[in-house]
């Protein structure tokens, strides 16, 4: 039985009950309770880019001033948006990577979905920070939001980030928002053995996401062992399909 999921639940009012109930959802989404594939999810219409613009100005109006970085944990790592005057490995901690995000359109369909990276709370994680250049930064904010927020499924966030020379920067992020539809979780391995196996959208499958970050990740000198581990317990049972 697939999982139907709703839009439209504000985190404004509602009381305790509301945030109970949201937690227990989120949970059990978490668990992959009685989770299977493809799930019904409604992640509501795109961002316009009005819509884009403003949250580009909320985020920039929270960021403390100095040069901007950008944090890269996922495919950003391998495929840059933006142009950058320097690029070192950092680590944020508080927020780990996990493919918990459930793609309509970058590595699936509203079909079958695909799942991308994204943080979420706890733990710590490795990447690249890049500083990006003064010059057009409202250009090349935009066409990273583009990329990264189709949909309102990430919160734009301004993480603690430790470069590898030592510096402690304000870099920015995307985190995952727990409460909104497109949150997946911690799936089974079941269920991401089928995702893996079927997914694909605009820039490939989920499959070739997720090998090509693994890849990257282990070029740069930061595996990240637990998704190594995770993906080659699902690729013996992918191959016998």
């Amino acid at each position: 039985m697939s999982v139907q999921r709703c839009t439209g639940v504000s985190l404004a009012g509602g009381g305790n009950q509301m945030g109970n109930q949201i937690n227990i959802l989120a949970e059990a989404v978490h668990d992959g309770l009685g989770l299977s594939y493809p799930p019904v999810i409604d992640l509501g219409p795109k961002l316009s880019r009005e819509q884009l613009l403003a949250s580009i100005h909320a985020t920039m109006s929270r960021h403390q001033g100095g040069p901007i970085w950008l944090f890269a944990y996922g495919s950003l790592i391998w495929r840059p948006e933006c142009s950058a005057v320097e690029r070192q490995r950092g680590r944020v901690h508080g927020y780990h990577r996990g493919l918990y995000l459930w793609s309509h359109e970058h590595r699936g369909t509203p079909e079958q979905p695909g799942l991308v990276f994204g943080l979420d709370r706890g733990g710590s994680c490795s990447g690249f920070a890049y500083r990006l250049p003064e010059d057009n930064i409202d250009e090349s904010l935009l066409a990273l939001w583009q990329r990264e927020m189709p949909f309102p499924s990430y919160r734009p966030h301004w993480l603690n980030c430790r470069l590898e020379d030592g510096t402690k920067v304000q870099a920015l992020g995307f985190v995952l928002e727990r409460h909104l539809p497109s949150y997946a979780g911690n799936l089974p391995d079941s269920v991401l053995t089928q995702v893996l196996a079927n997914a694909s959208g605009r820039y490939g499958t989920t499959w070739e996401y997720v090998e090509q970050t693994i890849r990257a990740l282990r070029t740069h000198a930061m595996p990240d062992l637990s998704l190594e581990a995770r993906f080659k317990r699902c690729r013996p049972v992918l191959l016998a399909i």
